[in-house]
C-alpha cells in the first residue's frame, strides 16, 4: 500500500506543480500585455496632445498641412515595420538574448536605413515644392530616420517581452516633447512643429540604444532584408495595403458625399478612440505573445487566438453600448455641432471595429506561424472589401450607408482571416507521410 500512496503523492506533486507553471505563464502574460497597453496609452496622450497643441496654435489650414505630413509619416512607417520589425517580431520573439541582439542590430539598422532612404526624398521634394506644404515635407524628410529608429525600439522590447522599457522610451519622448513644442509655437510655422516633433522622437531613439546596450547597422539591413524577404515583402504589401484602404475610403467619401461626411466618420471614430487606444497597444504584443505560444504550447494557439479576437470583439460592442447612453448635452460639449451626425453612425461603426477585432486574433496567428503568403491574401482581400463596402454604401446611402458598408466589410474580412488560420493550422497539424520502397 505504501508504494501506491507514494506514487500518488508524486502524481499530485507534478499536477500541482504543472498548474503552478501555467498560472505563472499566464500571469507573465498578463504582465506583458498591460505594458503593452501603457506604453500605447503612452504614445496615444502625445499623439492626441500634438494634434490639438498644432490645431490650437496655426489654425484650421495649417493643421491640414500638418495632417499630410502626418499621414505620409504613417505610410512610411508601415512600411518600416513590415521590413524591419515584423519579421523581428515573429522570428525573434522568446529566443535567447544573443539570438535578439544580434537580429535587433540589424532590425533597427534597417529602419533606420528605411528612414534615411525615404527621408532624402522627402527633403528633396519638399526643397522643390515649395509653398506651404513643401517646408513641411522637407522638415519631415530630416526627422524621419529618428521617428522610425525610435519605433523600431518599442517593437524590439517588445519582442523580447520588455515591455517596461518600450513604455519607458515613449514617456521620454512626451516629456522631450513639452520643450520642443513650446519652441516651436514661437517659431509658429509648421515646418517648426514637424521639426519639434521628430526630433524629441530622435532624442528617444537615442535613449533607447542605451536601454538596450545596441547599435544599429546600417550594413545589416541588407543582410536582413535577403534573410527575411519571405515575410518581410508580404509584410510590407500588407502594411501599404491598410494604410492606403483608409486613405482611399476617405478621399472617395469626400468625393462621393462632400468633405462634411469625412468629419462625421472621423467624429464617430473619435468617440471609440479610447477602445482604439486599447486595440493597438494590444497589437504591440499580441504577435509576440502567439509566438511564444506557438513554442511553447502549439495545440493552444488556436485557443488562444480565439480568445483574443473574441474579447477584443466584445469589448468593442461593450463601449459601444456605454455610448449610446451617452446624453446629447456631454456629447456636445465633446464634439460640439459633430456629435449629432456621428452619434447617429455609432452603431455600424462599433460593429465595423468589432469585426476587425474579432479578425486581429486571427491575423496574430497567422504571423506567429509565419504564413505570409496567406496573411497578405487575407489582408489585400480586407482592404479590398474595406474599399468597396465604403464608397459602394456612400452611393447607395450616403454618410451612413457607408459606416455599414464598412461594418459588412469588416465581417467578411474576420471570416477570411479565420478560415486562413484554420487551414494554416490544419496544414501544420497534417502528418507527414514517407514514401516506402518497396523493391
Amino acid at each position: 500500500m505504501t508504494p501506491m500512496a507514494t506514487g500518488g503523492g508524486k502524481t499530485t506533486a507534478a499536477a500541482d506543480g504543472g498548474t503552478t507553471v501555467r498560472r505563472a505563464g499566464t500571469r507573465a502574460m498578463a504582465g506583458r500585455l498591460s505594458w503593452g497597453l501603457a506604453d500605447q496609452a503612452a504614445s496615444s496622450i502625445s499623439n492626441f496632445a500634438v494634434g490639438i497643441y498644432v490645431a490650437r496654435s496655426l489654425g484650421l489650414t495649417a493643421f491640414g498641412v500638418f495632417g499630410l505630413a502626418w499621414v505620409t509619416y504613417g505610410v512610411v512607417l508601415s512600411a518600416s515595420r513590415g521590413l524591419a520589425t515584423d519579421p523581428l517580431v515573429v522570428r525573434f520573439s522568446g529566443v535567447s538574448e544573443a539570438d535578439w541582439r544580434a537580429a535587433v542590430v540589424r532590425s533597427s539598422g534597417t529602419a533606420l536605413g528605411v528612414g534615411a532612404a525615404v527621408g532624402a526624398v522627402c527633403l528633396a521634394v519638399g526643397l522643390g515644392m515649395g509653398g506651404r506644404v513643401g517646408p513641411a515635407f522637407a522638415g519631415l524628410g530630416v526627422v524621419l530616420p529618428g521617428l522610425l529608429l525610435q519605433d523600431a525600439w518599442r517593437y524590439s522590447f517588445f519582442a523580447a517581452g520588455q515591455g517596461r522599457k518600450a513604455f519607458v522610451n515613449d514617456v521620454v519622448w512626451g516629456i522631450a516633447l513639452v520643450p520642443a513644442m513650446v519652441v516651436a509655437a514661437g517659431a509658429g510655422s509648421v515646418t517648426a512643429f514637424v521639426l519639434a516633433w521628430g526630433v524629441s522622437a530622435a532624442v528617444a531613439a537615442v535613449y533607447g540604444c542605451f536601454q538596450s546596450g545596441i547599435r544599429p547597422r546600417l550594413t545589416g539591413a541588407r543582410d536582413w532584408l535577403r534573410e527575411h524577404r519571405d515575410l518581410g515583402y508580404r509584410y510590407l504589401a500588407e502594411n501599404v495595403g491598410v494604410s492606403g484602404a483608409s486613405q482611399l475610403r476617405a478621399y472617395g467619401l469626400g468625393v462621393i458625399v462632400g468633405v462634411g461626411a469625412v468629419g462625421v466618420i472621423r467624429g464617430a471614430e473619435l468617440l471609440l478612440g479610447p477602445f482604439l487606444a486599447v486595440l493597438m497597444g494590444l497589437s504591440l504584443v499580441t504577435v509576440a505573445e502567439a509566438a511564444r505560444v506557438l513554442r511553447q504550447a502549439p495545440h493552444r494557439l488556436g485557443r488562444f487566438c480565439l480568445f483574443l479576437g473574441a474579447g477584443q470583439a466584445v469589448a468593442a460592442l461593450l463601449w459601444g453600448a456605454a455610448l449610446l447612453l451617452v446624453p446629447d448635452r456631454l456629447g456636445e460639449l465633446i464634439l460640439g455641432d459633430v456629435w449629432s451626425s456621428s452619434a447617429a453612425i455609432v452603431v455600424p461603426v462599433t460593429l465595423g471595429v468589432a469585426g476587425a477585432g474579432l479578425g486581429t486574433g486571427a491575423a496574430a496567428g497567422l504571423r506567429a506561424l509565419a504564413a505570409a503568403r496567406r496573411s497578405l491574401r487575407c489582408q489585400l482581400l480586407a482592404s479590398a472589401c474595406y474599399v468597396a463596402g465604403g464608397l459602394g454604401g456612400a452611393v447607395a446611402g450616403g454618410t451612413a450607408g457607408s459606416a455599414w458598408g464598412v461594418a459588412g466589410a469588416a465581417a467578411c474580412g474576420s471570416a477570411v482571416w479565420w478560415l486562413q488560420l484554420r487551414a494554416a493550422l490544419r496544414e501544420r497539424h497534417r502528418p507527414t507521410i514517407r514514401e516506402v520502397r518497396t523493391s
